[in-house]
């Protein structure tokens, strides 16, 4: 693995990286809380003009043609702005599914739509919210028509009112199946939830929803390999999400020390202090690596399902927890000012908690690695 970007992937973050941060004050998470749908449409316009939402897009549905890789990368400029959108789930959730499973039809069609400004949420709809189960709580059953009629309640859907699709994840007789609805299909309901973090998530019931043959994703009963591959690029794209985050925690610490004085002299001149911005960097740069191995073993598509599946839960499980040490720390440094309304650290706080638990905790993906490599008392391998 060659962690080292290309010249052009180089342009791509640092473009991005300008951009969102132009765009904080107006787009970011203190911006909009509590009003809209819980992001800027002028900036997701103006994502879609700069080709953003095509950039994993191949050329022939109207994208640029890169890689998830570079979709990543801004994504890790996004959680270091602190801008929301639904760029993550649209693009690693199911834009990469569908470019995976689709049928020629649903490609054109689903990445057609990703790349001109299309958002599409993600309804998983694991029972009692584990990740990581084979079933759902969305049932699908047969019409006379050949085609499907679902049924059911998918909790904490991220951009489910915004979105103008779903990838639902669904049970039939034959196992679980992926359906592509469009968010217009009568009989859909999103309902608001209170959660912590940035994302708005919402309550969907789908009543007596009816899809025809042509909105299954893959093969019907073949729904597990699709929503491992949906599960693997919204965790691994996650951690991406994280890193920004944590870095930009490091940098408000390391700005704050060098500026606050005690005593007569800056703060970071302290032992203590430079100790906590030591591990916050030490966290920062290997949640970085591990998350971009994970990142690029996707993208790149050479290894074993099961390697990268692994790849995936290791990164997720020590990045969740380390963007968490990070804010800790930070908020250790910067004292009561950063617990405070006013100061942007508190948000990074909760953005870490509720990334943290997405695609599965870092208890989750744990238990995952342990059961690879045959730790005792594991009971989730990868499969």
């Amino acid at each position: 693995m060659d962690l080292t970007l290309t010249d052009d992937q180089r342009l791509i973050q640092s473009t991005a990286r300008d951009l969102l941060r132009s765009w904080a004050d107006t787009a970011g998470a203190r911006a909009l809380r509590g009003g809209g749908d819980g992001y800027s449409t002028r900036l997701w316009k103006e994502m879609v003009e700069l080709g953003w939402l095509g950039l994993a897009v191949p050329q022939i549905h109207g994208g640029v043609g890169e890689g998830f890789l570079e979709a990543c990368l801004l994504i890790e400029e996004m959680g270091g702005a602190g801008v929301p959108s639904p760029f993550l789930t649209t693009v690693a959730c199911a834009g990469m599914p569908i470019a995976r499973f689709g049928t020629e039809a649903q490609r054109a069609k689903w990445l057609g739509g990703i790349a001109s400004g299309w958002s599409v949420a993600y309804l998983r709809a694991a029972p009692s919210g584990g990740w990581g189960s084979t079933g759902s709580d969305v049932l699908a059953s047969e019409a006379h028509d050949g085609g499907f009629t679902l049924d059911g309640t998918a909790m904490f859907a991220a951009w489910a009112a915004a979105a103008d699709g779903f990838l639902v994840a669904a049970s039939t007789e034959a196992g679980l199946t992926v359906f592509l609805l469009d968010a217009a299909t009568a009989g859909i309901s999103a309902e608001p939830l209170e959660v912590v973090g940035p994302q708005p998530r919402y309550r969907v019931r789908l009543d007596q929803v009816g899809v025809s043959p042509g909105a299954v994703l893959g093969a019907v009963g073949g729904g597990r390999e699709v929503v491992e591959a949906a599960d693997a690029f919204g965790a691994a794209a996650s951690c991406a999400e994280m890193v920004g985050g944590a870095q930009r925690v490091l940098e408000l610490t390391v700005e704050y020390a060098g500026q606050r004085q005690q005593f007569g002299r800056p703060i970071g001149s302290f032992q203590a202090v430079q100790h906590h911005c030591a591990d916050m960097a030490i966290d920062v740069l290997g949640s970085r690596l591990i998350g971009y191995e994970a990142i690029w073993r996707l993208s790149a598509g050479l290894d074993p399902p099961a390697e990268v599946a692994l790849a995936v839960s290791a990164a997720k499980a020590w990045v969740s927890d380390a963007y968490q040490r990070v804010c800790a720390l930070g908020q250790q440094v910067h004292g009561a000012i950063g617990f405070t309304e006013e100061h942007d650290l508190h948000l990074f706080s909760a953005h870490a908690m509720s990334a943290a638990l997405s695609f599965g905790d870092s208890d989750f993906h744990t238990e995952r690695v342990a059961g690879a490599i045959g730790l005792p008392g594991a009971d989730r391998p990868v499969s």
